[in-house]
């Protein structure tokens, strides 16, 4: 796409603002970090367009306290005192990290599958202009959300409501329906060399 400019133009019977104002279904996956990162950059700009953002976080801890959320949450309260922007609502999914399975711990795939009906009532409601998935990828790679479903639902969305799915090892079924896929990969990271994750870079 040289200077913003798109490489062909379906002869689908839409104008140019048409095709334009779509909404997207985009995935960010691959094994290196920044999937997430750039899904809240995007959420920023949803924000200052005055889109309303809604968060959906699966797998990561209840109690895990990203620097995102707290951006969020003042951008919210902006909103809230002063019009500008717009409303910030953030989920999160379960308690404790969903990959580490102890006993006594919640009904993660419970909570995951919760998670997505609350989704699909938002959606349904047309609540948000961008919803962010992050780590959703995970609760369909182990089964516990239905991949299909999660496709037909995406793909039959009403109104205009842009949806952001994070998380390693998309499905194909998932790749296939989005309208944008970015995977990140490894170049290099500093882990390679020992070191573990830092406040203002990782959270």
């Amino acid at each position: 796409m040289p200077q913003g400019k798109p490489t062909q133009v379906p002869a689908d019977g839409l104008t140019t603002r048409q095709r334009r104002n779509r909404p997207l279904l985009i995935v960010h996956t691959g094994s290196m970090k920044g999937k997430s990162t750039a899904a809240f950059g995007l959420a920023l700009r949803a924000w200052t367009a005055g889109l309303p953002i809604g968060v959906f976080q699966f797998v990561k801890s209840a109690k895990w306290r990203v620097g995102e959320e707290s951006a969020f949450r003042a951008l919210g309260e902006v909103h809230e005192q002063t019009g500008q922007g717009a409303p910030v609502s953030w989920h999160k999914m379960g308690e404790g990290w969903s990959w580490i399975q102890r006993d006594g711990t919640a009904d993660h795939a419970a909570d995951a599958r919760e998670g997505w009906r609350q989704i699909q009532r938002d959606l349904t409601a047309q609540r948000y202009g961008l919803y962010v998935l992050d780590e959703f990828t995970y609760p369909m790679k182990w089964g516990w959300v239905d991949v299909a479903e999660v496709v037909d639902t995406l793909t039959t969305r009403p109104g205009f409501q842009h949806v952001v799915i994070t998380g390693r090892d998309a499905d194909p079924r998932l790749v296939a329906a989005a309208d944008l896929v970015a995977e990140l990969t490894k170049v290099k990271h500093p882990m390679d060399a020992g070191q573990k994750g830092q406040k203002g870079i990782e959270w």
